[in-house]
């Protein structure tokens, strides 16, 4: 039987860069080689495209060839430069195993439209509107899912420090991995968190602090075939949760852990993934996403974000949450591209 032909596109300009290596190394080893023949797409900080033998740590400097996924849908695959000539290499599927700008906010999945080759995970729409967290939060708000109290700050805004009750948190409206958040407790703190924000993107989002406990649920499937993974709490020692802002973070956070299953209640527990499940399906995920939500001491459900490629890192949430629930991470690949090639995942 033939092998599937899988484009595995990573790495980036966003400022993830580094993680989205890091998870291709991940799926690279989790990936069944005898059902699937790779392609290795490396995506460089300045925005080449290179084929390479996989996402080593030297792949940027390694053997590797200019390469180009064609928009034309008689190619249906990549175009790569050998001698002066362009050769082709059909794809049945690609895994954008990309995260933050240009991978998860629908710059890449437009690509991926025109070129007609299947591909993992949310299409153009929902991944643009998972990016951008105000928006998340207003459809989520119309589908009866409660989310913090925010604010918008265009670039051309002034956020004027007394409009506001303190604790708050200011976040780039379209950026991921805590990258410019700040937690604000004082007026004359905000004009500088504002700035920070802004190195990211030029709209901000300012939300007031919801006090509870950091939740998350990872979500497979499509429509109303779903599958949730088990409910991770994020525990805390101190400040707030910022992850993959660490020196090392194989070795772990500096002042989180990740509790996989969580420890809350059974009721809570179930709450959380069906709270999950239909904020995944009212901003039209497909594929896959990881939900993250915080629980109140009441019990209330309120969204944080959603992730649309969440990392598949070694010591990713998504993947431990998975295989928490019985599914390792080889599994979930190959459900993954049983949905794109099936066309399930559009």
């Amino acid at each position: 039987m033939a092998r599937s032909k899988v484009g595995i596109l990573f790495g980036g300009r966003s400022e993830e860069h580094p993680v989205s290596v890091k998870s291709a190394r991940e799926v690279a080893r989790n990936l069944d080689t005898e059902k699937y023949e790779p392609f290795y797409v490396g995506i460089t900080r300045s925005g080449e495209w290179r084929l390479c033998d996989g996402p080593d740590t030297d792949w940027e400097n390694g053997v590797s060839r200019p390469v180009v996924l064609s928009p034309d849908r008689s190619v249906r695959g990549l175009l790569v430069l050998e001698q002066g000539r362009y050769g082709t290499i059909d794809l049945d599927v690609v895994f954008p195993v990309l995260h933050g700008a240009f991978g998860e906010d629908g710059a890449i999945q437009g690509l991926l439209e025109l070129s007609g080759i299947p591909y993992i995970g949310c299409g153009i729409a929902s991944s643009a509107l998972c990016m951008d967290k105000s928006l998340a939060y207003t459809v989520a708000r119309s589908a009866g899912v409660a989310t913090p109290d925010f604010w918008t700050v265009a670039a051309d805004e002034t956020a004027d420090p007394d409009a506001f009750t303190y604790p708050v948190f200011v976040k780039p409206a379209r950026s991921g991995s805590s990258f410019g958040v700040s937690k604000v407790t004082r007026k004359e703190e905000l004009r500088g968190a504002v700035e920070s924000a802004r190195r990211y993107d030029g709209k901000v989002l300012i939300e007031a602090a919801v006090v509870g406990s950091e939740i998350g649920c990872a979500i497979l499937g499509d429509e109303l075939d779903l599958v949730a993974g088990e409910v991770d709490r994020i525990a805390l020692s101190h400040g707030f949760f910022r992850i993959h802002q660490e020196d090392d973070p194989e070795s772990g956070s500096d002042n989180s852990t990740a509790i996989v299953p969580a420890d809350i209640p059974a009721a809570s527990r179930a709450l959380v993934q069906e709270t999950a499940k239909a904020v995944y399906r009212a901003l039209g995920c497909k594929g896959l996403a990881r939900v993250d939500m915080f629980l109140k001491d009441d019990g209330a459900v309120v969204l944080n974000e959603v992730n649309t490629m969440p990392g598949m890192t070694s010591y990713s949430r998504y993947p431990r949450m998975m295989a928490a629930a019985g599914l390792p991470l080889t599994e979930v690949i190959d459900r993954l591209v049983a949905l794109a090639l099936t066309g399930k995942s559009r």
